[in-house]
Protein backbone atom coordinates (compact mmCIF):
# COMPACT_ATOMS: atom_id res chain seq x y z
CA UNK A 1 0.00 0.00 0.00
CA UNK A 2 1.30 3.43 -0.96
CA UNK A 3 0.67 5.84 1.90
CA UNK A 4 -0.39 9.40 1.10
CA UNK A 5 1.27 12.15 3.12
CA UNK A 6 0.00 15.66 3.83
CA UNK A 7 2.17 18.31 5.45
CA UNK A 8 -0.05 21.07 6.83
CA UNK A 9 0.53 24.61 8.02
CA UNK A 10 3.14 25.75 5.50
CA UNK A 11 4.15 29.41 5.68
CA UNK A 12 7.56 29.80 4.01
CA UNK A 13 9.44 28.85 0.85
CA UNK A 14 12.08 26.66 2.54
CA UNK A 15 9.42 24.45 4.11
CA UNK A 16 7.44 24.25 0.89
CA UNK A 17 10.52 23.27 -1.08
CA UNK A 18 11.27 20.56 1.51
CA UNK A 19 7.74 19.17 1.13
CA UNK A 20 8.15 18.99 -2.64
CA UNK A 21 11.62 17.43 -2.47
CA UNK A 22 10.50 14.85 0.09
CA UNK A 23 7.69 13.66 -2.18
CA UNK A 24 4.67 14.51 -0.05
CA UNK A 25 1.28 14.20 -1.74
CA UNK A 26 -0.58 17.15 -0.21
CA UNK A 27 0.52 20.51 1.18
CA UNK A 28 -1.80 22.39 3.50
CA UNK A 29 -2.34 26.11 4.04
CA UNK A 30 -4.28 27.34 7.07
CA UNK A 31 -6.89 30.07 6.63
CA UNK A 32 -7.91 30.32 10.29
CA UNK A 33 -6.48 33.47 11.90
CA UNK A 34 -6.24 32.15 15.49
CA UNK A 35 -3.74 29.52 14.33
CA UNK A 36 -0.01 30.29 14.55
CA UNK A 37 0.21 28.68 11.11
CA UNK A 38 -2.31 30.97 9.42
CA UNK A 39 -1.44 32.59 6.10
CA UNK A 40 -3.13 35.22 3.97
CA UNK A 41 -4.57 34.34 0.56
CA UNK A 42 -1.74 36.22 -1.13
CA UNK A 43 0.92 34.41 0.88
CA UNK A 44 -0.61 31.06 -0.01
CA UNK A 45 -0.92 32.05 -3.66
CA UNK A 46 2.78 32.92 -3.85
CA UNK A 47 3.74 29.59 -2.30
CA UNK A 48 1.39 27.59 -4.53
CA UNK A 49 3.00 29.28 -7.56
CA UNK A 50 6.25 27.55 -6.57
CA UNK A 51 4.72 24.09 -6.78
CA UNK A 52 5.68 21.99 -9.81
CA UNK A 53 2.82 20.80 -12.01
CA UNK A 54 3.22 17.23 -10.77
CA UNK A 55 3.88 18.31 -7.19
CA UNK A 56 1.73 17.98 -4.07
CA UNK A 57 -1.93 18.98 -4.13
CA UNK A 58 -2.48 22.38 -2.45
CA UNK A 59 -5.08 22.13 0.31
CA UNK A 60 -6.82 24.97 2.13
CA UNK A 61 -7.88 24.48 5.75
CA UNK A 62 -11.01 26.40 6.74
CA UNK A 63 -12.93 26.47 10.02
CA UNK A 64 -16.64 27.28 9.67
CA UNK A 65 -15.81 29.75 6.90
CA UNK A 66 -18.37 31.72 4.93
CA UNK A 67 -18.70 31.44 1.17
CA UNK A 68 -17.26 34.95 0.93
CA UNK A 69 -14.14 33.93 2.87
CA UNK A 70 -13.56 30.85 0.75
CA UNK A 71 -14.14 32.80 -2.47
CA UNK A 72 -11.64 35.47 -1.41
CA UNK A 73 -9.00 32.83 -0.74
CA UNK A 74 -9.61 31.05 -4.03
CA UNK A 75 -9.29 34.33 -5.93
CA UNK A 76 -5.63 34.51 -4.84
CA UNK A 77 -4.72 30.88 -4.12
CA UNK A 78 -5.66 28.11 -6.60
CA UNK A 79 -6.45 25.37 -4.11
CA UNK A 80 -7.33 21.89 -5.35
CA UNK A 81 -8.82 20.50 -2.13
CA UNK A 82 -10.85 22.23 0.61
CA UNK A 83 -10.34 20.91 4.14
CA UNK A 84 -13.27 21.76 6.41
CA UNK A 85 -12.07 21.53 9.99
CA UNK A 86 -14.92 23.13 11.92
CA UNK A 87 -18.45 22.18 12.91
CA UNK A 88 -19.77 22.15 9.35
CA UNK A 89 -22.87 20.00 8.85
CA UNK A 90 -23.26 17.57 5.96
CA UNK A 91 -25.60 20.12 4.34
CA UNK A 92 -23.02 22.88 4.62
CA UNK A 93 -20.29 20.63 3.23
CA UNK A 94 -22.49 19.70 0.27
CA UNK A 95 -23.22 23.38 -0.41
CA UNK A 96 -19.53 24.31 -0.40
CA UNK A 97 -18.64 21.44 -2.68
CA UNK A 98 -21.42 22.36 -5.12
CA UNK A 99 -20.69 26.09 -5.16
CA UNK A 100 -16.94 25.94 -5.66
CA UNK A 101 -16.62 22.72 -7.67
CA UNK A 102 -13.52 21.67 -5.71
CA UNK A 103 -13.10 18.35 -3.86
CA UNK A 104 -13.77 18.54 -0.13
CA UNK A 105 -12.16 16.77 2.81
CA UNK A 106 -14.05 16.85 6.12
CA UNK A 107 -12.09 16.65 9.33
CA UNK A 108 -13.68 14.86 12.26
CA UNK A 109 -12.40 14.97 15.83
CA UNK A 110 -12.09 11.50 17.33
CA UNK A 111 -11.85 10.39 20.94
CA UNK A 112 -14.09 7.31 20.99
CA UNK A 113 -15.61 4.84 18.56
CA UNK A 114 -18.89 6.77 18.87
CA UNK A 115 -17.23 9.80 17.25
CA UNK A 116 -16.49 7.77 14.13
CA UNK A 117 -20.18 7.20 13.48
CA UNK A 118 -20.46 10.80 12.27
CA UNK A 119 -18.61 9.77 9.12
CA UNK A 120 -21.69 8.01 7.73
CA UNK A 121 -23.65 11.26 7.36
CA UNK A 122 -20.78 12.98 5.57
CA UNK A 123 -19.76 10.13 3.26
CA UNK A 124 -22.20 11.04 0.42
CA UNK A 125 -20.97 14.65 0.24
CA UNK A 126 -17.20 14.45 0.74
CA UNK A 127 -14.27 13.22 -1.30
CA UNK A 128 -12.01 12.47 1.67
CA UNK A 129 -11.97 12.32 5.45
CA UNK A 130 -9.37 13.46 7.93
CA UNK A 131 -9.58 11.85 11.36
CA UNK A 132 -7.88 14.03 13.96
CA UNK A 133 -7.69 13.91 17.73
CA UNK A 134 -10.62 15.71 19.31
CA UNK A 135 -9.29 19.02 20.70
CA UNK A 136 -9.24 19.62 24.45
CA UNK A 137 -12.40 21.25 25.88
CA UNK A 138 -12.27 24.99 25.35
CA UNK A 139 -9.15 24.77 23.19
CA UNK A 140 -8.76 27.55 20.60
CA UNK A 141 -7.67 25.27 17.74
CA UNK A 142 -9.66 22.41 16.17
CA UNK A 143 -6.43 20.66 15.12
CA UNK A 144 -2.67 20.97 15.28
CA UNK A 145 -2.65 20.29 19.02
CA UNK A 146 0.03 17.56 18.95
CA UNK A 147 -2.37 15.09 20.60
CA UNK A 148 -2.96 11.55 19.29
CA UNK A 149 -6.08 9.47 19.71
CA UNK A 150 -6.34 5.70 20.02
CA UNK A 151 -5.19 4.49 16.60
CA UNK A 152 -6.71 1.03 17.10
CA UNK A 153 -10.16 2.60 16.75
CA UNK A 154 -9.55 3.05 13.03
CA UNK A 155 -8.47 -0.54 12.43
CA UNK A 156 -12.01 -1.76 13.11
CA UNK A 157 -13.71 0.63 10.70
CA UNK A 158 -14.75 0.41 7.05
CA UNK A 159 -14.40 4.03 5.92
CA UNK A 160 -16.27 4.64 2.63
CA UNK A 161 -13.89 7.34 1.37
CA UNK A 162 -10.11 7.80 1.23
CA UNK A 163 -8.88 9.13 4.56
CA UNK A 164 -5.94 10.58 6.42
CA UNK A 165 -4.92 10.00 10.03
CA UNK A 166 -3.83 13.04 12.05
CA UNK A 167 -3.10 14.01 15.63
CA UNK A 168 0.22 13.84 17.44
CA UNK A 169 2.12 12.21 14.58
CA UNK A 170 5.91 12.58 14.38
CA UNK A 171 8.74 11.03 12.33
CA UNK A 172 9.26 8.68 15.26
CA UNK A 173 5.73 7.28 15.56
CA UNK A 174 4.14 7.63 12.13
CA UNK A 175 5.12 4.17 10.88
CA UNK A 176 3.59 2.56 13.98
CA UNK A 177 0.47 4.71 13.60
CA UNK A 178 0.01 3.60 9.99
CA UNK A 179 0.40 -0.07 10.93
CA UNK A 180 -1.92 0.14 13.92
CA UNK A 181 -4.68 2.16 12.27
CA UNK A 182 -4.35 0.66 8.79
CA UNK A 183 -4.19 4.25 7.58
CA UNK A 184 -3.96 4.86 3.81
CA UNK A 185 -2.69 8.37 4.50
CA UNK A 186 -1.37 10.65 7.24
CA UNK A 187 -1.38 14.37 7.99
CA UNK A 188 1.11 16.25 10.17
CA UNK A 189 1.64 19.83 11.28
CA UNK A 190 3.12 20.36 14.75
CA UNK A 191 5.07 17.09 14.53
CA UNK A 192 7.44 18.57 11.92
CA UNK A 193 8.00 21.92 13.64
CA UNK A 194 11.11 23.22 15.43
CA UNK A 195 8.92 25.68 17.34
CA UNK A 196 5.21 26.44 17.31
CA UNK A 197 4.23 27.39 13.77
CA UNK A 198 7.78 27.07 12.38
CA UNK A 199 8.41 24.05 10.16
CA UNK A 200 11.72 22.17 10.14
CA UNK A 201 12.76 20.94 6.66
CA UNK A 202 14.77 18.06 8.16
CA UNK A 203 11.75 16.84 10.14
CA UNK A 204 9.58 17.12 7.03
CA UNK A 205 11.98 14.89 5.11
CA UNK A 206 12.17 12.41 7.97
CA UNK A 207 8.41 12.25 8.36
CA UNK A 208 7.71 11.59 4.68
CA UNK A 209 10.46 8.95 4.56
CA UNK A 210 9.10 7.17 7.64
CA UNK A 211 5.50 7.29 6.42
CA UNK A 212 6.38 5.92 3.02
CA UNK A 213 8.83 3.34 4.36
CA UNK A 214 11.86 4.70 2.54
Amino acid sequence: MTVSVKICGLRDEASLDAVVAAGADFVGFVFFPPSPRAVTPDQAGALIARLPAAGPVPVGLFVDASDETIAAVLAAAPLRLLQLHGKETPERVAAIRARFGIPVMKALGIATEEDLRAAAAFAPVVDRFLFDAKPPPGGPLPGGNAQPFEWRLMARQAIPRPWLLAGGLTPGNVAEAIRTAGAPGVDVSSGVERSRGVKDPALIRAFVAAAKGR
